[in-house]
């Protein structure tokens, strides 16, 4: 798993899996994940996260969360 981080942009971008992309799903205007052709998820984005990032509906909660937190980033359930 790899984290990008952008402060500018002030979004972030965690790599699952090096996979080719095949398409998108946006949960919502701050989250979207990324997937393969196989239908597994390769990343996702979430965008606007010095305000927090909802953790529902993400693959990899658990390890997403943990990586927020050591940035200091608030995750909701």
């Amino acid at each position: 798993m790899k984290l990008e981080y952008d402060p500018e942009a002030d979004a972030i971008y965690i790599t699952f899996s090096d996979a080719p992309y095949a398409y998108g799903k946006d949960l919502d205007n701050q989250r979207r994940i990324d997937y393969a052709q196989d239908g597994t998820p390769r990343g996702i984005e979430l965008l606007c996260v010095s305000r927090g990032v909802i953790l529902h509906d993400l693959p990899h909660t658990e390890k997403i969360a943990r990586l927020l937190e050591n940035m200091r980033i608030k995750v909701f359930a």
